[in-house]
């Protein structure tokens, strides 16, 4: 009777994993994507006195101000440049695999955005600029590969662990998809913690959509036991919040300890190093997904929608 009771709630765990996927799955075999990638860091790399008038030409907007060509060739000849091509080379290879990523992401955000207009990418090494990793102007997205070498890449030695989770290579088209979720999102500034909190958790759930087989713990960049912990908590984290008659509060502080990257969330509490960091984010996430659940609303029109509109019809829940 016990290996029936395991067997039975296995097989309900299964079902209910399932309906998410399925609810997340939309038919984007009709959508074609035609995508063009410029591998600047490549031509960089081979051009030479006089093949670079033609570099130039193809990628004018990367050459602002009054360098001469031979000053902009010896920008690429440095020991670090050439370190990180070398990186990328072993990493990317023929960027095949992200292309295809790339594709399923436009792919589905063509279908939620018929208007969608594919853009350009070129492919660049910023010498780590990792406040830049991904850029769209202008219809051309601008990718920045040596800050996708994995978190375990040596030139990512001496940042905390926390920060390193973003620069993994399968956080490319998860970047990718956030930065498309935030082009449509009204550009209104929240000044109350709840409202910030589930602004951001509507571009996390955009890109569950944009991508229906992402896990929250590559969607959060959390580890297993973090996100865990998050779920065996969250009606606790939610007391909390309310105790503390946060859900109101203008206090720019609070963004400091629930939102912001983090080893941890700082609750001023004991448990604080079990907790993940940004958990004001993931609450947001959780809050907007009820409001899903709860209304028949498509994305677009989620996305439009105000924070404290969505937390009014949430009828959010925290789970025991």
């Amino acid at each position: 009777m016990k290996l029936i009771k395991i067997l039975t709630v296995v097989f309900l765990f299964l079902i209910l994993l399932s309906c998410e996927e399925e609810k997340r799955s939309v038919d984007v075999s009709s959508i074609l994507i035609d995508l063009k990638i410029d591998r600047f860091e490549q031509d960089y790399h081979n051009a030479n006195p006089e093949t670079f008038k033609k570099i130039k030409e193809k990628y004018h907007a990367f050459f602002p101000g009054e360098q001469t060509d031979s000053a902009w060739l010896s920008y690429a000849k440095d020991s670090l440049w050439l370190a990180l091509f070398q990186e990328i080379k072993l990493k990317f290879g023929d960027f095949k695999n992200e292309e295809e990523q790339l594709k399923e992401v436009f792919k589905h955000i063509k279908y939620y955005y018929p208007t969608f207009k594919t853009p350009r990418i070129v492919t660049l090494i910023s010498k780590l600029d990792f406040e830049y990793q991904v850029l769209y102007n202008d219809s051309t997205l601008v990718l920045s590969l040596d800050t996708f070498l994995g978190s375990d890449n040596k030139f990512y030695s001496n940042l905390p662990e926390y920060i390193r989770g973003s620069f993994d290579e399968e956080q490319l088209h998860i970047q990718v998809a956030r930065l498309f979720a935030k082009e449509t999102q009204p550009r209104i500034p929240h000044r109350v913690f709840i409202e910030r909190s589930i602004a951001v958790g509507q571009l996390q759930y955009a890109v569950t959509q944009f991508i229906p087989n992402i896990s929250e713990k590559d969607l959060f960049r959390y580890s297993d036991k973090k996100t865990k912990w998050l779920h065996e908590n969250e009606e606790e984290i939610w007391k909390y919040f309310i105790e503390k008659e946060y859900l109101y509060n203008t206090d720019k502080d609070l963004a400091r300890r629930f939102l912001d990257p983090a080893p941890f969330t700082k609750f001023y509490m004991v448990f604080d190093n079990e907790s993940p960091g940004r958990v004001g984010e993931w609450m947001g996430y959780r809050i907007v997904q009820s409001y899903m659940k709860n209304n028949d609303v498509s994305l677009p029109e989620m996305m439009a929608t105000p924070p404290s509109e969505i937390f009014k019809k949430s009828k959010y829940k925290p789970n025991r």
